[in-house]
């Protein structure tokens, strides 16, 4: 039987690791002038944590984001109609991967292409909802990736009575 590879949240280093990254990448961010106010100007306590349990789920993890903070949808009404910067999405990879060396995760080239991978195709996401009056559709579902890239949830099949 073959081994199973581990998700790139299991192969990062788990809870713990992304938690070090979500702090890593927040101080970067806090470093960048372009970022900085956003990051500054945080009203939430836990946003750490919340974001360590996106990416952490994104990823390969447990589904806490999904489960108790209301998943994608929560996710892109918190940016929405915010405004970014021109080259938002590329400061924050760099920040990101900045933050991936800093929280000293494995230095693996694939992990490392497999999280800037994931996290240029993310910003961009996030991005395309930043214009004033962005509107954010209901029930979207948290994506998934993994070393191979963004995995499409396959529908559920109606039940048959």
């Amino acid at each position: 039987m073959a081994k199973r590879r581990p998700s790139i949240y299991e192969f990062a280093g788990g809870a713990e690791a992304f938690l070090a990254l979500a702090a890593a990448t927040h101080e970067r961010c806090l470093q960048d002038p372009e970022l900085n106010h956003p990051f500054s100007h945080t009203s939430d306590p836990n946003h750490l944590e919340h974001l360590a349990a996106y990416w952490a789920e994104a990823l390969g993890g447990p589904a806490r984001y999904s489960e108790s903070l209301g998943g994608q949808t929560a996710m892109l009404m918190v940016h929405a109609g915010q405004g970014s910067a021109p080259d938002f999405p590329q400061r924050f990879t760099a920040c990101f991967m900045q933050g991936v060396d800093d929280a000293g995760l494995p230095a693996d080239k694939k992990l490392r292409t497999a999280l800037r991978a994931y996290m240029e195709w993310a910003t961009r996401i996030v991005d395309s909802y930043s214009p004033p009056g962005a509107k954010v559709p209901d029930g979207l579902p948290l994506p998934k990736w993994t070393w191979t890239g963004l995995v499409t949830a396959k529908p559920k099949k109606a039940l048959s009575r």
